[in-house]
């Protein structure tokens, strides 16, 4: 997620290393065997990229919210409501809010046109090789740098909650959090990280709902005595009730948290691992029930969030969290601690570790899965790649390949504020995918020109504004603090970028030639009525 994303955390005082070690070997064992498990029947590309389409709505909603939680989630919004209080909690409505956007416009219309990827979609009535390239240059995009900052974010938080402080040390779990990932796409396909997922969905859940239960009993199960007893602890006072307290202090702040909001709340439907988690289900139905359980489960963590976040404030200290290495990050581990000592901070610690490998997993099949689909089999292969063996094949050394790229990168920016980077993934998924889906499910005129125009210029309008933006260089809390380029103020693009993409697309089908009249009817049939989709996926 885009708050705070995973800084490292230095190792608390009085976890116990070998019990956290025991707790993450666990997890690693119970998820490999299913994984294993799982890859009995991972043959075809339906299977590899879609799991069969053989979950169900429920399962598939667990699988999104394991997905779509990542670690800053978890420690990032919980850490900004201890600090920030009612500024914080407008990033767990955010990202709730964003559901409601997948929901009504593109879950079901989306499983009824596509296949496997994005590119599934827009290819329906646009000529398919360029539209195909542009859609896995903004999956890769969007995946690569989500996927690098969960990286990054794993060296930081698991090594130094193992207790390793030093650079090589926390390289080499990185290493071992990037071949585990690896393994995971590798053997099981979709099905064995969707089975990953939803056994992370169930211990962040479960993780979440025992602090929150735990915190309230110390205040007689009464949410106003925490609040109270937060605004006791807090400097701020009473100010960590009301909006303002980090977004408030200018008008570009303002204008900040607005473009940031607009980028969360679109976003979340433009991003292409939370897209084709739409494809392996077996109708339009249970993908609508998917993001129905998803908004319900997503939506009581971020209730947790709140309780957590007071409950931070109110046992640690807005103080003690600010002090501690890793900052606002800490205040879930440190809640950890106060309530439970080494146990439940063993135990949230796995819960991370968790959360770092489904989300990478999920983003590494995505990624793997447009390049062989949407670049090997449609445009080098011309849609004549041999379904059951080399487009599977290619998938899987680009997975390989993706992983590895991922832990070199995670390396290297190791160490560095990677809030960015998923700040990017967001702002691009907002501003190159959204737009050109919608276009292309419901504007009959629209066309390849409109929908390239579309990609490449809101992926490069996102791209030179955050270069250019307080994110990167400009200040002590910048990716390069020593230099001065930041010439744009907002830290996120959205508020520019998104409406541009917008933009560039009406613009781009205004100059092309018309769009396929017909095969727009016929796309719009399937994605409205769902007649012919399951006739096309089940052919494949």
């Amino acid at each position: 997620m885009t708050l705070a994303q995973t800084a490292p955390l230095a190792q608390a005082e009085g976890s116990n290393t070998t019990l956290n070690i025991a707790i993450f070997a666990a997890f690693v064992a119970v998820t490999l065997v299913v994984v294993l498990r799982a890859s009995r029947n991972s043959r075809t590309a339906a299977d590899y990229y879609a799991a069969g389409r053989a979950f169900t709505g429920p399962q598939n909603g667990i699988a999104i919210s394991g997905d779509y939680l990542s670690a800053a989630s978890f420690l990032g919004i919980a850490g900004a409501i201890a600090l920030n209080g009612y500024d914080g909690f407008l990033y767990s409505i955010g990202f709730l809010v964003a559901w409601l956007v997948a929901l009504l416009l593109v879950a079901e219309l989306l499983r009824n046109t596509g296949k496997y990827t994005m590119g599934d979609v827009l290819a329906f009535r646009m000529r398919q090789r360029p539209i195909r390239a542009a859609a896995a240059t903004s999956t890769l995009a969007v995946s690569f740098f989500y996927l690098l900052a969960q990286m990054a974010g794993a060296g930081g938080l698991v090594a130094l909650l193992l207790g390793i402080e030093d650079k090589g040390g926390q390289a080499l779990v990185i290493a071992v959090v990037g071949a585990l990932m690896i393994v995971y796409v590798l053997i099981g396909g979709m099905k064995g990280t969707t089975w990953v997922q939803i056994i992370k969905a169930a211990l962040l859940v479960t993780g979440a709902a025992v602090m929150t239960v735990w915190v309230l009993s110390k205040y007689g199960l009464n949410l106003s005595s925490l609040l109270g007893a937060a605004v006791e602890a807090s400097p701020q006072g009473e100010r960590v009730l009301e909006p303002g307290l980090q977004y408030g202090a200018s008008e570009t702040s303002k204008l900040d948290f607005l473009s940031l909001a607009i980028a969360l709340v679109l976003g979340t439907a433009g991003l292409p691992h939370i897209l084709m988690r739409f494809y392996t289900v077996p109708s339009a139905k249970e993908a609508r029930r998917s993001v129905v359980w998803a908004i319900a489960l997503i939506g009581l963590f971020y209730l947790f969030t709140l309780v957590l976040g007071y409950g931070a404030a109110a046992l640690v200290g807005p103080e003690a969290i600010r002090a501690a290495p890793g900052g606002p990050n800490s205040a879930a581990p440190l809640l950890a601690e106060a309530l439970g000592g080494p146990v439940l901070l063993g135990f949230i610690a796995a819960v991370a570790f968790a959360t770092i490998l489904a989300v990478v997993a999920g983003l590494t099949i995505t990624a793997s899965a447009s390049f062989a689909h949407d670049i090997y089999a449609n445009v080098i292969k011309r849609g004549q790649a041999d379904d059951k063996v080399s487009e599977v094949r290619v998938a899987r050394i680009t997975a390989v390949v993706i992983g590895g790229l991922a832990i070199v990168g995670g390396i290297a920016a190791n160490g560095q504020n990677v809030a960015f980077l998923v700040a990017l993934a967001f702002a691009v998924a907002a501003s190159a995918n959204l737009p050109t889906i919608l276009y292309s499910l419901f504007w009959k005129r629209f066309n390849t020109t409109g929908a390239l125009w579309s990609i490449y210029g809101g992926l490069a309008v996102c791209v030179l504004l955050i270069v250019l933006s307080p994110a990167v260089s400009g200040g002590p809390k910048a990716m390069f603090p020593d230099a001065d380029f930041a010439v744009f103020p907002l830290a996120n693009p959205g508020l520019v970028s998104i409406p541009a993409s917008f933009l560039l697309g009406w613009l781009g089908t205004v100059l092309g030639r018309p769009g396929d009249g017909g095969k727009y009817a016929e796309m719009e049939v399937r994605a409205l009525t769902g007649v012919g989709a399951e006739k096309a996926t089940a052919a494949h």
